[in-house]
């Protein structure tokens, strides 16, 4: 597939600045003011400072079905091209957010601008490419989903809706396990017992004005105080991990592959969307594989090198960058996928990254099949809810004690923030990935078993610690945020987070690693 060109836009901030002219005269539009400015920032920085306040509007953001989660049964023959079709609806996702955020002043004149002038439009637009999907796949003789055509309309969110305080703690599509086991938090409400959970989207009160803020965040566009959590207030949350039994498999297989010290990054994403340029709309860092990209190939990951110690593991392990929003700025900031897609503040390089493959409590695991495939979390759980959420958050010292799944952790002093990841680890025995890239592989049950023929193979986890100043929440709001990278409508909520893995070994290394699980040995 060629590149997927797309229009030179400028940063949120600048259009929102540019139509909210009518603010300070009481009119509904987005400001971002550049307070707590640091010395290399002048008065007429485009970014906010290390606080930002946003006048009350009644929309937070767009929310759209997500069409790829419904193709579940798309023919080999068409997944190129139904994959490029799913990246513009990605696109004029982000397009109408971009809309929605510069027209604030449009939609305190007018109820209804946001309806009329950006919702029916990207309807619009939504249903040709769904009719060019139907197209793609009954061209090579597949069926298409009866009810595709109703994805077409989308909705405005309001600052309730994107509440992280308001969500339930749940991890049905994302179960913990630093250890292998299967960590379900069982649907418990997770308790803002620190208080940070505010009215609306965070409640941020703007002193002069006496309004809420909206979205927050430097770029407009999160995250808010209510995404955020003193740790040391939450009730412990973590379960017990399942019994083993006799015919587990209690071996690991570590392998030290960085943490992406040489800033080995981009927008891409070639699992979701091959072949088109800023696929994924934010920033990634990679490990292992160096020669990965929107236009990478299986033959590209056996030629690409790897940042691994181990040169027989040629895998791809690739995750969104975290940033902190102190009204900083990094490399780009004028960037698609970055600045101008409200992806903004200085990229957090992992002060320690491990990735370690174990094993299963109830059975001995199969080798993984190379080139699979596969995704771990949702970034889209915004509007797309947190059925396949598998976010956790923590700090180092409350590990095992406390897992955050909707909200980030404030941690105290000495402590570091924790994100770690536990990857689906029952596989169908037959694709490397599957049209929805979540079918072909699934989690073990509650008591660690795979079901419906699903075979255990060795479970990838990741640990990933970084050095975060902790942020100041008060009075309502949050100074020197810290967020993961996400599409702009996703509004940097913590669940969003997520993991992409393509498993590339030579020389025997994958049957290894299971050798080494079913002996229960710890290798590295």
């Amino acid at each position: 597939m060629g590149r997927n060109t797309r229009k030179r836009r400028t940063p949120l901030a600048t259009k929102a600045i540019a139509a909210s002219a009518a603010l300070a005269l009481g009119g509904g539009g987005l400001i971002w003011a550049n307070f707590y400015a640091s010395a290399h920032e002048s008065n007429h920085q485009t970014w906010g400072g290390n606080q930002t306040k946003a006048a009350t509007a009644q929309v937070a953001t767009i929310s759209c079905p997500d069409v790829g989660q419904k193709l579940t049964n798309v023919p080999n023959q068409a997944r190129n091209e139904v994959a490029g079709e799913l990246a513009n609806l990605d696109r004029q996702i982000t397009d109408a957010y971009q809309r929605l955020a510069t027209t604030r002043d449009a939609q305190a004149q007018d109820a209804s601008f946001v309806q009329n002038s950006i919702l029916q439009p990207l309807k619009d637009r939504r249903a040709a490419i769904l009719d060019r999907i139907k197209l793609e796949i009954t061209r090579v003789g597949g069926t298409v989903p009866g009810d595709l055509s109703v994805l077409a309309s989308c909705t405005a969110q309001n600052a309730n809706q994107t509440t992280a305080g308001g969500q339930q703690q749940n991890n049905t599509g994302g179960q913990q396990n630093t250890g292998g086991q299967q960590q379900n938090n069982g649907g418990q409400q997770q308790n803002n017992t620190g208080g940070q959970q505010q009215g609306g989207a965070g409640g941020q009160q703007q002193g002069n004005a006496g309004q809420q803020q909206n979205v927050g965040g430097q770029a407009g566009n999160g995250p808010v105080a209510a995404d955020f959590v003193d740790i040391t207030k939450v009730q412990p949350n973590v379960p017990a991990k399942p019994r083993r039994n006799g015919n587990a498999s209690t071996g690991t297989f570590t392998t030290r592959c960085g943490v992406n010290a040489n800033k080995n990054h981009n927008t891409d994403n070639v699992i979701v969307a091959p072949g088109v340029t800023n696929g994924a709309h934010h920033l990634h860092d990679y490990v292992g594989n160096q020669k990965v990209n929107a236009f990478s190939s299986n033959q590209t990951f056996l030629q690409g090198g790897t940042s691994c110690q181990n040169s027989s593991d040629l895998s791809s392990y690739y995750w969104p960058v975290v940033r902190v929003q102190d009204g900083s700025q990094d490399f780009d900031q004028n960037k698609d996928g970055g600045g101008k897609e409200g992806n903004v503040g200085k990229i957090l390089t992992p002060v320690s990254a491990q990735i370690k493959y174990v094993g299963s409590p109830t059975s001995k695991v199969v080798a993984m099949p190379q080139f699979l495939r596969i995704i771990t979390g949702d970034a889209k759980t915004t509007t797309n809810g947190l059925a396949n959420a598998n976010a956790h958050w923590s700090c180092t010292g409350f590990e095992n004690k406390v897992q955050l799944t909707t909200q980030y952790p404030v941690c105290p002093q000495g402590s570091k923030v924790v994100r770690t990841f536990a990857f689906q680890s029952c596989w169908d025995g037959q694709n490397v990935d599957s049209a929805n890239h979540r079918t072909h592989v699934a989690f073990a049950d509650a008591n660690g078993n795979c079901q419906n023929g699903f075979k255990a193979i060795p479970q990838l986890t990741m640990r990933l610690v970084y050095n975060i100043t902790p942020p100041v929440l008060q009075n309502g709001q949050v100074k020197n945020a810290y967020a993961v990278d996400g599409f702009p409508e996703q509004l940097h909520k913590p669940a969003t987070d997520h993991d992409d893995f393509i498993s590339v070994t030579k020389n025997g290394l994958a049957n290894r690693i299971a050798n080494c699980v079913n002996r229960g040995q710890n290798c590295a």
